[in-house]
C-alpha cells in the first residue's frame, strides 16, 4: 500500500512538469476503471454488468481520443513532452486503482482505514523523501505563492475538505456521495482553464466527456441501478392510482 501510494503521487508530481493540470486530473481519475477491471478478474463477487462494461470502453475511448487527437493549439514541439506527462499522469490513476484492489483483495480489508492511511503516510515520508533526493528535488522555494499553496493545501483540502466529507458521509447515503467525487475532473479542467490559463483543445474536451461518462457508469453503476429501480417503482405506483 505504502509503495503503491508513493508511485502515485511521484507520476503525478512528474506528470504536471509536463502536460496541463487539466489533463493530469482526467487521466488521474480513471483510477476506478483500472481498479473494477482488476477486481473483475480476482474477486468473484466484483463482476462486472454490462453497463460497467461499457463504461470501460468509453473510457478507454476517450483516453485514446484525448491522447491521439491532434491539437491546434498545442506546440508541436513539446508535444512529445505534453504526451508524456499525460501517460505518468495516466500510470498514476493505475496505481491509485491498485492500491483499492491491495484493499480489497488483503487482510487489509479488515483493519481500520485509519491504519491503512497510516501505513500509506509513513511509507509515503521515506520512500518520496528519497525519491526527491534521486531526483535532485530536495530544494524549497519558500516564495508567498508556494507557502500559500501549502497552506491551502493543509488547511482547506486536507482538513476542512475531509471534515466535510466525513460530516456528509454520516448524513447521506455513501452511494449517492460517490457519485459527486466524479465531478472532481469537471472542476479540475474548469479551474485549469480559469486560474492557469491552459487552452481546451477540441480533442481533449471530447475525450473528457468520454473517460467521465464512463468514469461513472463503471463506478456508479450500483447508484444508477438504485435510481432506475427506484423510478420504475414510482412510475408503477402512479399507474396503479390511475387505474
Amino acid at each position: 500500500m505504502g509503495v503503491l501510494f508513493s508511485l502515485e503521487y511521484l507520476l503525478l508530481g512528474e506528470a504536471l512538469r509536463f502536460t496541463s493540470a487539466s489533463h493530469t486530473v482526467v487521466f488521474l481519475y480513471t483510477a476506478p476503471v483500472f481498479a473494477s477491471l482488476l477486481l473483475h478478474f480476482l474477486v468473484p463477487d466484483e463482476r462486472m454488468a454490462p453497463l460497467q462494461w461499457a463504461g470501460i470502453g468509453l473510457a478507454f475511448g476517450g483516453i485514446a481520443i484525448a491522447f491521439l487527437l491532434p491539437s491546434e493549439t498545442a506546440d508541436t514541439n513539446n508535444g512529445p513532452l505534453i504526451l508524456w506527462g499525460g501517460l505518468l499522469a495516466l500510470l498514476a490513476g493505475a496505481a491509485w486503482g491498485a492500491t483499492t484492489v491491495v484493499v480489497r483483495t488483503s487482510c487489509l480489508a479488515h483493519v481500520s482505514a485509519e491504519q491503512t492511511l497510516l501505513y500509506q503516510l509513513v511509507a509515503a515520508f521515506v520512500l518520496l523523501l528519497m525519491g526527491a533526493a534521486a531526483l535532485d528535488q530536495l530544494a524549497i522555494n519558500p516564495t508567498p505563492l508556494a507557502l500559500a499553496s501549502l497552506a491551502f493545501q493543509a488547511v482547506i483540502v486536507s482538513f476542512a475538505g475531509f471534515l466535510v466529507w466525513f460530516w456528509l458521509l454520516r448524513h447521506y447515503q455513501a452511494s449517492r456521495i460517490g457519485v459527486l467525487s466524479f465531478m472532481t475532473p469537471l472542476f479540475g479542467v474548469g479551474f485549469g482553464a480559469w486560474l492557469l490559463n491552459e487552452p481546451i483543445e477540441p480533442g481533449f474536451l471530447i475525450g473528457a466527456v468520454l473517460v467521465i461518462i464512463g468514469i461513472t457508469l463503471v463506478s456508479g453503476h450500483g447508484w444508477l441501478k438504485q435510481q432506475m429501480v427506484s423510478r420504475g417503482k414510482t412510475a408503477k405506483g402512479i399507474i396503479a392510482d390511475r387505474y
